[in-house]
């Protein structure tokens, strides 16, 4: 089995923003299979089943913003598999839902197979609708099964299957329970090839109001190139006044877009309420006419502790010490065990006692150059430093806090807690929906920033982004500085309230001084389940295997810069550069290695920092750790918002947050020392 979790390839309309995204299969000889549907249903579990391997899958919606593509194979009929973001339907409004929009625009599956949360099954088979509508052939599994009988729900699939007259699969894919049935049926609908069998069949489902269908069927007659999906569901996208596909229009009929957009402009004058909102309408009531018959709903909610304690994590009165709980308990995993215990044990025990010594006396006799020498041994030498600060510092602290985190993803604590923070989030003009990336940037503020797509508005997207880069700390950052401030409570709650204070603050007047809309919430709310130990740990070691494999290549780059900057006097020049700015922070000038360091990674940064714990006071750990979080972002995260936001956004936010860092650095540093807190 072959998998590639691949980046796709977007290009961004610089006056509009929509994006671009074209993909290549990995082999045009073989049929391509995408797996599309709502966030959380459990399509990136079929990826995995379906390819055998390994794509992280979690109990909260947004964790899939890239294209996961591999090869199946059952019996002898192999095929592509795409596993795409989160849509909830044809007509995108996220960015995450444009990039599975624009894959099965410009990819056309051989096989589309729409996952849904049975238990949610009238609000998701709108999709399933379009996606007909399109002229897709597709396979409807109903995912969750065990969740939705729990609920008292029933569903008559035969009578379903009829209905739609596509393949329609139950399925608990946690369990593997319907996997093989599914399998099945994917094989013979791929033997089938019935494409042209379901664009007819399918094409009488929905019913628009009588001025929508003449306008549809006047547009279809414009359309005269050709197109992916049928002519009726891009003369739907452009009532809808969908960018991608309107420019798509634009592109291949010339003169008779201008007719194509009269025709919308004159069906929209008729109506008051937006074209988007009568056609979802209409969707509605096709999908329930559809139900009609062969779906019951359940009227039973999560009983139990697990019932209670869902109800407990959303209200305030009792989510606010939950979440400390949680908190709590991520800090004894990452603070205690793996900034105290682990790496003592690593940097202590291990480098400190064999491997550096061991290391030092093998380059003292196999390198005859000093200069040579330096660049493997010595005080900033690739195996005595930059492997060390890897493995000894890094890499427990990484360890547990994906530990931690795997525990708490998987529960599915994380929509309760967006639910819990959105009032406090529309101070800062985000929603409870932001919430996803946030807190995924303590794990990777660079994969947060591409996780910011799931976000429904530009200005959330830029918002976040800000945040991102300013205030959260990666978990390697976030362990040191657990680490550095172990065993002070006092230190690390004034350390936790600055830089939280310094979030609402600086989002609080963003909110007020950057224009845009604001998006409405709204998010699926998973049962809460008891989190699977196999899953934890699998997720844990891939993780880690992911991290290990960036940052062990990138210190070990920052060791030679280093090296080379040593050789150069650059280095020098630059640490000499910096020592007024730390002394004005309260600083010792040694301090200016540590935060040069933070210019090639944070993590590295705050490694740094870690070495340096002895030698500074109470009061100058917190003022460093203070600055080193709200540092400028790593080169990677640089790189990525580059990519995500423009350059020269990306410019904007790192120009602000260098001098508002050490600025928030010093004010700190005089505040303790008016308070003389040593």
């Amino acid at each position: 089995m072959e998998v590639t979790r691949c980046s796709t390839i977007v290009k961004k309309d610089k006056h509009n923003g929509h994006s671009h995204v074209s993909g290549q299969r990995f082999d045009n000889s073989i049929p391509s299979v995408y797996i599309v549907g709502n966030p959380n249903v459990g399509k990136s579990v079929l990826f995995n089943q379906l390819t055998g391997t390994y794509v992280s899958v979690s109990n909260f919606p947004g964790t899939t913003v890239e294209l996961s593509r591999g090869i199946g194979q059952i019996n002898t009929t192999k095929f592509n598999v795409i596993d795409t973001p989160g849509m909830y339907r044809f007509f995108p409004i996220s960015e995450d839902e444009l990039v599975a929009q624009e894959i099965l625009l410009h990819d056309r599956p051989d096989l589309v197979i729409h996952v849904i949360d049975a238990k949610n099954i009238t609000r998701m088979l709108p999709l399933t609708l379009q996606l007909l509508e399109a002229g897709l052939t597709v396979i409807l599994d109903l995912n969750l099964m065990d969740e939705a009988r729990n609920l008292g729900v029933e569903i008559d699939i035969k009578k379903l299957e009829r209905n739609l007259g596509i393949p329609v699969v139950a399925t608990t894919l946690t369990s593997k329970n319907g996997g093989v049935h599914l399998k099945e049926r994917l094989v013979a609908q791929l033997e089938n090839n019935s494409h042209e069998k379901a664009s007819h069949k399918n094409s009488s489902h929905i019913q628009y109001p009588p001025d929508i269908e003449i306008a549809l069927q006047e547009i279809e007659k414009y359309l005269q190139s050709s197109y992916p999906i049928r002519t009726r569901a891009i003369a739907t996208l452009v009532l809808q006044k969908d960018y991608n596909v309107t420019e798509l229009v634009r592109e291949r009929e010339g003169s008779r877009h201008t007719k194509i957009l009269s025709i919308a402009k004159g069906v929209q004058a008729k109506f008051e309420a937006p074209s988007s909102l009568l056609i979802a309408e209409s969707l509605n009531k096709a999908s329930k006419k559809i139900l009609a018959g062969a779906f019951k709903a359940g009227g039973k909610k999560q009983k139990g502790i697990a019932g209670k304690l869902s109800e407990a994590m959303i209200k305030p009165t009792t989510g606010i010490p939950i979440m400390l709980l949680a908190l709590l308990i991520m800090y004894a995993l990452v603070g205690v065990l793996g900034a105290q215990t682990l790496v003592a044990f690593l940097e202590e025990s291990v480098f400190g006692s064999i491997v550096n010594p061991w290391m030092e006396q093998w380059i003292d006799q196999a390198i005859p150059w000093p200069v040579l020498r330096s660049l493997f041994g010595g005080e900033f030498g690739i195996f005595t430093m930059g492997l060390r600060y890897a493995v000894a510092i890094i890499l427990p602290l990484v360890a547990t806090f994906f530990l931690s985190f795997s525990i708490i993803e998987d529960s599915g604590y994380l929509p309760r807690l967006a639910m819990l923070i959105d009032r406090v989030f529309k101070k800062i003009g985000l929603n409870g929906r932001a919430v996803i990336p946030l807190v995924l940037g303590f794990g990777c503020t660079t994969m947060a920033t591409i996780v910011t797509r799931t976000l429904e508005t530009r200005r959330e997207r830029l918002l976040s982004t800000i945040f991102l880069a300013l205030a959260i700390p990666c978990s390697a950052q976030l362990g040191v500085m657990l680490g550095l401030m172990a065993g002070q409570p006092t230190l690390l709650a004034i350390w936790s309230s600055t830089v939280a204070g310094i979030l609402l603050l600086v989002g609080y007047l963003a909110n007020k001084i950057i224009p845009g809309e604001k998006a409405n919430f709204y998010m699926e709310l998973p049962p809460l389940r008891l989190p699977k130990i196999s899953n934890i740990f699998v997720k844990t070691y891939t993780r880690m295997e992911w991290y290990f494999r960036e940052v062990l290549p990138l210190f070990i780059l920052a060791s030679l810069l280093i090296w080379l900057g040593k050789l150069s006097g650059l280095f020098d020049l630059i640490v000499g550069g910096l020592e007024p700015l730390v002394e004005w922070m309260g600083l010792p000038r040694e301090t200016a290695v540590a935060f040069l360091f933070g210019f090639f990674r944070r993590d590295y940064g705050a490694a740094g920092l870690f070495d340096l714990r002895n030698t500074l006071s109470g009061a100058q750990l917190l003022v460093a750790a203070t600055a080193m979080t709200l540092f400028v972002p790593c080169i990677a995260q640089f790189a990525v918002t580059i990519k995500e936001r423009g350059f020269k956004t990306a410019l904007a936010i790192s120009a602000f947050i260098f001098p508002f860092a050490f600025l928030v650095a010093s004010l700190l540093f005089r505040v303790l020392s008016i308070f003389e807190v040593s």
